[in-house]
């Protein structure tokens, strides 16, 4: 051996030795299912690329069972999770507890995302999750009853669809169709009206129910409205157990080939166009219509990815959340898994297209998206939210008018925030 190569090997057993001694372990969720898999292999790669350790860990599908289990981690302080995905309505309940991103992660990275996730994603001025995959609620419709109709378009507002339903769903009927309703949504008590509601309300130009700024707004003329419309529905153009549907309930229907218009999430049209499927080959989805001088509004949704203020290793962890969030592995859950991307950028990815045709027509849609207003009311989220929805479903079930039970909800916000949210 001579001089050289024995400085060279030296050099090199001192670089392993160094990353050795700098190597960190980062544990991940992965949560569970069939994005586990995908998670782990990812997070492993990053792994190797950087000389760093990474454990996998599962959490439950069960999104309530996973909030409780990080509440408990993080009201211990504990280090035991570095990287957290988080729900796109846990940044105000988790938020104390997770590092500012902002100080980690490159500007111009923060800015290819949807700028409605990143707002959503802001506590208290700090950036505490990087949005991973979304979701927002959009309209299917019939493709082969709007042209045997006569409509060369799906409809832009409200009015529109509530006639267009009304004349196709008296068509379907009188041709044998008996089952045959115009809209379906989700409307029983649950978390999933609070997103319907809010999209209807905020359709209207009625708000979102408390503003960014903790002001509750939502007992106003244009949220009045959108519930009257809404009420209207029950029992003509949608059948009188919707305020019984959930987003099964009304896939179900939709997918029977019983319906021409329903409001749902992302997932649905995979499902729709599979073998066995009524509407296979018949179905397209769209913006939500407006109200009356409103504009379109969907319901963000989808999941992000935070760091643990306790974390023993911030700076890997971020690196190792930047690196899940980014455009790459994006656009690789997009392709194999159906996961919309939060890069606007994608939307006009030709592969992502040629895999997943339906992706391209969502870009406008989550342009529209709306939070749900779980960073302003922080803790308290989940009240406010069964407040909202209770209101509705008692509107929906003639129980109260939209007048009466917007204006004891007011009254009923103001007390669940109290001094503060």
């Amino acid at each position: 051996m001579n001089r050289n190569t024995a400085v060279r090997l030296l050099s090199l057993a001192l670089l392993a030795s160094l990353t050795h001694a700098h190597a960190v372990n980062i544990t991940v969720d992965c949560g569970s299912g069939s994005g586990f898999a995908s998670c782990k292999e990812d997070a492993e790669n990053w792994a190797k690329k950087t000389g760093n350790t990474v454990t996998a860990m599962q959490t439950p599908n069960d999104s309530s069972q996973k909030l409780t289990i990080f509440q408990q981690q993080l009201a211990a302080k504990s280090a035991d999770i570095d990287v957290l995905q988080i729900d796109v309505v846990w940044p105000g309940l988790l938020g104390e507890h997770l590092l500012d991103l902002k100080t980690y992660v490159d500007p111009a990275e923060i800015k290819q995302h949807f700028p409605s996730i990143i707002r959503n994603n802001t506590y208290e001025g700090k950036l505490v999750g990087l949005p991973m995959f979304t979701d927002a609620g959009i309209l299917y419709y019939r493709t082969d009853l709007l042209k045997k109709y006569g409509y060369k378009s799906a409809p832009k507002t409200w009015a529109d669809l509530t006639a267009m339903a009304k004349k196709v769903q008296a068509g379907e009927r009188k041709a044998g169709n008996a089952k045959f309703m115009g809209f379906v949504f989700q409307g029983k008590n649950y978390e999933g009206l609070t997103c319907d509601a809010l999209e209807w309300v905020a359709s209207f130009g009625g708000g979102q129910v408390v503003e960014d700024d903790g002001t509750i707004s939502i007992n106003n003329p244009k949220a009045v409205n959108a519930l009257k419309t809404v009420a209207s529905w029950v029992g003509t153009i949608s059948p009188a157990a919707v305020v019984t549907y959930g987003e099964e309930d009304a896939r179900n229907v939709f997918q029977a080939g019983n319906a021409l218009f329903m409001r749902n999430w992302p997932y649905a049209y995979a499902l729709g166009q599979s073998d066995g499927s009524a509407v296979k080959g018949k179905i397209a989805v769209t913006a939500l219509p407006s109200g009356p001088g409103g504009t379109p509004a969907a319901t963000l949704g989808g999941w992000q990815l935070a760091v643990s203020k306790y974390s023993k290793a911030p700076k890997e962890a971020a690196e190792l959340a930047s690196y899940l969030a980014s455009k790459e592995l994006q656009k690789k859950r997009a392709i194999e898994q159906s996961m919309l991307p939060t890069l606007p950028s994608l939307y006009d990815d030709k592969e992502i297209a040629s895999k997943m045709p339906f992706i391209p027509d969502l870009l406008d849609v989550f342009n529209n998206a709306v939070p749900r207003p779980t960073t302003p009311t922080k803790s308290k989220y989940n009240q406010v939210s069964n407040a909202f929805a209770t209101a509705v479903y008692n509107v929906l079930t003639k129980k109260q008018t939209a007048q009466t039970s917007l204006k004891n909800l007011e009254t009923q916000l103001v007390r669940i925030k109290g001094r503060n949210w």
